[in-house]
């Protein structure tokens, strides 16, 4: 058995503590719960049902959150020996999760579901019912790593960079991070599924997830025409002078980037890109790659995990991530009001999808995030950076 004693992430836990562990039915989880456990702390797992039975997705789906995976997280709990909760938490999730996420569509934007569930249930409700059972901290399967800084806890990206999930993580509160544990953030994947077969868990060897959970055909507008029937509002498809190019059977059919599944034909021409959306005129606007290239964008609901005196007023330079699989781009952020902050890239980028998330970061340390406005977006000519950026890395 690996030395559990070892891993970091919750030295600062009084022993014996009681803890709370939010289990998907997923092997992250549930090695989160056994290493808890093994611990010596008095572990309880708690599990979201977040369909009706009859709606949950398939065995085969890669999912969390599905029927058999709460079952998979009460086996687990048995096998460990804790206490198990199922909370039913579909009302609230299909209130705060899935019906923005089909509003956002429809607005002509991108959401990212999984930082809303993070936002507005997992570390909302679901915290507050650990405190209610007295628990010292929630523990997560979530690969990030929470460090005790000089000011109080902060968020730091995984030791393994291809599992890190800071970027679904930018929106906890400062206050949610100090009671927040994430044990496996110092781990890869591979060790993860070796303590996994050591505890002898019955999804040591269960598929990682990969869809959204509501989405487990990965047919978004599908989803999106079942929850707004309202959105199957046809419109036009045109170029960047405004001139037709076909129809369409409604906006969130498309995404800021989007290539493929355009219905334009092949032709001899660079291929097209959607390059902006105006839901209140149903017209999607496509145009060459070189039209998506930005200099800077406005986010939203900002929040700051910085330093506590906020963002500096002449700005600070910062490694930007616009999407999940997003390498990081060089920036300056420069304060706006209290929730909203402007991003001057370095150099133009590409793929800035209004309503997808930008995160920032100071090498390996999540400073914050918000969500990108759609029309703050400035394509390059119009507007550059003020002064040139330095890697926060740097």
């Amino acid at each position: 058995m690996s030395d559990v004693a070892a891993l970091p992430g919750w030295e600062d836990l009084s022993p014996g503590a009681r803890v709370v562990v939010a289990m998907s039915g997923g092997v992250d989880s549930s090695v989160a719960a056994a290493l808890a456990k093994a611990r010596g702390f008095e572990t309880i797992g708690v599990t979201l049902q977040l369909y009706d039975a009859r709606e949950a997705p398939t065995a085969a789906s890669k999912t969390c959150c599905a029927g058999r995976d709460i079952k998979d997280a009460k086996r687990v709990a048995e096998a460990i020996g804790m206490p198990h909760y199922v909370l039913d938490y579909e009302s609230l999730f299909r209130r705060q999760v899935m019906a923005d996420f089909a509003a956002t569509y429809v607005a002509g934007a991108t959401p990212v579901p999984c930082i809303r569930c993070n936002q507005r249930v997992k570390f909302a409700d679901m915290l507050d019912f650990a405190r209610d059972l007295g628990a010292e901290a929630m523990i997560t399967g979530h690969y990030a790593r929470r460090v005790n800084g000089a000011a109080g806890a902060e968020l730091h990206v995984a030791a393994e960079a291809r599992r890190d999930q800071s970027y679904f993580l930018f929106a906890t509160t400062g206050a949610q991070l100090d009671y927040l544990r994430f044990p496996l953030g110092g781990l890869p994947k591979s060790e993860t599924r070796k303590l996994a077969a050591e505890f002898g868990l019955v999804v040591a060897s269960k598929p990682d997830s990969q869809d959204i959970c509501f989405v487990p055909d990965g047919d978004y507008a599908k989803t999106v025409a079942r929850l707004r029937p309202d959105a199957l509002a046809p419109g036009e498809i045109v170029d960047g002078a405004g001139r037709p190019l076909a129809r369409h059977d409604g906006v969130f059919n498309f995404t800021v980037g989007q290539r493929r599944g355009l219905g334009l034909g092949g032709g001899a021409g660079d291929p097209l890109y959607v390059t902006s959306i105006d839901a209140e005129r149903r017209r999607v606007i496509v145009g060459s790659r070189s039209a998506l290239a930005v200099s800077r964008c406005d986010v939203e609901e900002l929040n700051w995990l910085g330093p506590k005196d906020g963002i500096p007023s002449t700005g600070v330079d910062v490694t930007v991530r616009v999407r999940s699989t997003h390498g990081g781009a060089r920036g300056r952020l420069r304060p706006l009001a209290k929730d909203r902050a402007v991003v001057e890239f370095a150099e133009p980028e590409i793929g800035v999808s209004p309503g997808q998330a930008a995160v920032f970061y100071d090498g390996t340390r999540v400073l914050g995030g918000g969500f990108i406005r759609r029309r703050e977006a400035l394509t390059v000519g119009e507007a550059g950076p003020k002064s040139p950026a330095k890697s926060a890395a740097e």
